[in-house]
């Protein structure tokens, strides 16, 4: 019987670069763990989230020389020294997200013998490899893929959608799990004593795959039925200034550009807005929605979805329920649902409250934080901690898989278990 560690155990969120400021999903999921204790490792600090000083370890010390020295430790694994300072920190396992910054914390797993747990978030596995292998550093991801899925412990995605990605390029079906991230509920509260005005809000990056060119052609049959209407767009973006034009050009009114906004005022206008709509659409890449955390914010503040049905979204949208899912580019029938919304207000009341309660049932970050907690304790479960079977299991050897495969495949959650 293995002495399986339950509280207060370190463990290593891994990410290369700690942490970027759109990352708010890694961040919220390690501080809200509750029988391991997060230190979170990587190479080298970026302008973002400000993860707590006392709980981070920098494999490259900051300074000229860090990129080529954290460029040495992506290519040929931590130095004896690196090593070490991260195994003073006896870690039960280690927790990478994406699948390039896993490629790069697996030889890291193997020098400390722990388990290795990877979460693909969406365009690790939704970008096609030719479109992947343009970059050098991905090159390296994709040159590594194969051992990385014979080694991790367990391959966590973010949504179904993902998932079947992932089995796609080559992920293991008994070891890779859809497991939703979560959002902080209190946090996403609305208050009913807040006035919502005839508002469309999207909130996210301004790059194509957001789909907000197909929301501003959406807008203008929209503004001809309800010329109050009004669209608040807040993210930042390399297709920013186009955007700004093209809404001159369709001659919209009440259009209002925002950059990058802390989470309070987003919140702000997810509490006065009647119609949420991120339109996510497929690039020619093949990048897609992995699943959008922000529907999910959006949905636990009252406010219904007016989206396409595409990659994970329909997960973390119930059309007909929640919101309306048009098909994927078609902005007629995007426009038809944000008016159904506007104008029928017994459908929007019934969405509202509909969209609070999925999002507290299925996506609560405490529930399915615990959960996660429980997919660690299977993990360690598997395997006695030593070096010499983490270095089997790490080539590849001596995994038998678990025991109950069925819950493995589905995702469900498993039932805690004891020390």
């Amino acid at each position: 019987m293995f002495h399986i560690r339950t509280l207060n155990d370190n463990l290593i969120i891994y990410r290369d670069e700690l942490l970027g400021a759109s990352e708010t999903f890694i961040l919220k999921q390690g501080e809200a763990l509750r029988d391991f204790r997060p230190v979170y490792v990587g190479l080298r600090l970026v302008e973002g989230l400000r993860v707590p000083d006392e709980r981070r370890e920098l494999l490259v010390a900051p300074g000229p020389l860090d990129r080529g020295r954290g460029l040495l430790c992506q290519l040929f694994g931590p130095s004896p020294r690196q090593a070490a300072r991260v195994r003073a920190l006896c870690p039960a396992l280690i927790h990478a997200h994406f699948g390039p910054d896993a490629s790069h914390a697996l030889p890291l797993a193997r020098a400390l013998g722990v388990p290795l747990v990877l979460t693909h978030h969406g365009y690790d596995v939704t970008i096609e490899d030719q479109d992947l292998a343009r970059s050098a550093w991905l090159r390296l991801y994709l040159k590594r893929r194969e051992r990385l899925y014979e080694a991790a412990a367990l391959v966590l995605c973010v949504s179904q959608f993902v998932r079947d990605k992932a089995l796609r390029k080559g992920a293991p079906p008994d070891r890779t799990v859809v497991h939703y991230v979560g959002i902080d509920i209190p946090s996403f509260t609305p208050d009913p004593a807040v006035p919502r005005s005839n508002t469309v809000l999207f909130v996210g990056r301004l790059v194509e795959s957001k789909g907000c060119e197909q929301l501003l052609h959406a807008m203008r049959a929209v503004q001809q039925t309800c010329r109050e209407c009004r669209l608040v767009i807040i993210g930042d973006g390399p297709q920013r200034l186009r955007l700004e034009q093209l809404a001159r050009e369709l001659g919209l009114r009440h259009v209002r550009f925002f950059s990058t906004q802390p989470c309070g005022l987003v919140r702000h206008w997810m509490n006065r807005a009647r119609v949420f709509s991120v339109p996510s659409v497929t690039v020619d890449s093949g990048a897609s929605e992995g699943f959008g955390m922000v529907f999910a914010e959006a949905q636990a503040m009252g406010l219904p979805v007016a989206s396409f049905a595409t990659g994970g979204i329909p997960e973390a949208v119930a059309h007909g329920q929640t919101g309306l899912l048009a098909r994927e580019r078609d902005t007629a029938g995007l426009a038809h649902n944000i008016l159904s919304l506007l104008s029928n207000g017994s459908t929007w009341e019934r969405f509202s409250e509909a969209g609070q309660k999925r999002t507290r049932e299925l996506f609560d970050i405490r529930r399915q934080t615990a959960a996660l907690e429980d997919l660690y304790r299977a993990v360690l479960h598997q395997h006695k901690v030593s070096p010499e079977l983490a270095a089997r299991v790490l080539k590849g050897r001596g995994f038998r898989g678990p025991r109950n495969a069925r819950f493995w495949r589905s995702g469900a959650e498993p039932r805690r278990q004891s020390a």
